[in-house]
Parts: structure tokens; C-alpha cells; sequence
């Protein structure tokens, strides 16, 4: 399957799901509401993963693209250690922190998978152009 849209990336479904599971967990309890930061830092966290999969996918390169990806990784883990605070405030139960918890590490090591592929395509590349270039410089040796 070719990739063509950042919707079509795995990773990028997943880390939808993740802002979906934050915010029914804010909805679900008021006192989580009316908690206004920590309501806004991890609603932040789960956006930006999902936002900088999509940013980074629009990039020319795709080193700026592995550079959002540790991004986006860095928020889902981001994700994970407000779950906790909101766990030991009682904003979520047990089942709901590990949902959270959850899916915001299968949303990390989908970025982390996409990260080491890009990562080995861009040194088949540069293996790959410097066979081409070194084929050209000996066909124009023989000429």
C-alpha cells in the first residue's frame, strides 16, 4: 500500500484514537474538567503527537519528517506521565489510565518503527547513490 496522505500512516490513526480516549476521559469527570491545567497540558501532549505526524509527513526531507516523528513520541510518552497525575487525583479509574497509558506507548513505537525505517531507507538512498555515481564515473572512464 503506497502512502500517500498522512492518513494513510498508521501511527497517525493511532495517536487520533489517543486524543479521542483523552478527551472522553476529561469528559467523563468533572473534577478533571475543572483541573484547567492539567486538562490543557494533556489534551497539548496527544494534539501535538498527532499534529507533528501530520506536519512532519507535509516536510521535504525525511529527516525533518524523523525529526517530528521524535516529536510526536515525545509527546505520546508526555501523554503517559500526565495519565499518571491524573490517576492519583482520581480524575480516571485503573482501566481508564491504562487505555491511556496504552495507547499512547502503541502510538510511540509505531513513531519509533516509522523512525528506524525512514532512518535505514535514507542510508539504502545514499548507498544507492553512491553505486550510481560511482557506475557513472567508471562508464565515463571507459570513454
Amino acid at each position: 500500500m503506497k502512502i500517500e496522505r498522512f492518513e494513510d500512516l498508521h501511527c497517525w490513526q493511532e495517536a487520533r484514537k489517543l486524543v479521542n480516549l483523552v478527551y472522553l476521559a476529561i469528559r467523563d469527570n468533572k473534577d478533571f474538567q475543572k483541573h484547567v491545567r492539567l486538562r490543557a497540558q494533556i489534551t497539548g501532549a496527544a494534539v501535538s503527537s498527532m499534529s507533528n505526524i501530520a506536519e512532519g509527513f507535509s516536510r521535504r526531507s525525511n529527516n525533518e519528517f524523523i525529526q517530528y516523528l521524535f516529536i510526536s513520541k515525545s509527546s505520546a510518552t508526555e501523554v503517559q506521565s500526565e495519565a499518571y497525575v491524573a490517576l492519583d487525583q482520581k480524575y480516571i479509574e485503573e482501566d481508564a489510565f491504562r487505555q491511556l497509558y496504552d495507547q499512547a506507548e502503541r502510538v510511540s513505537k509505531l513513531d519509533s518503527g516509522l523512525i528506524t525505517y525512514l532512518l535505514q531507507n535514507r542510508k539504502t538512498s545514499k548507498r544507492q547513490q553512491n553505486f550510481e555515481k560511482q557506475q557513472t564515473q567508471e562508464t565515463q572512464g571507459t570513454q
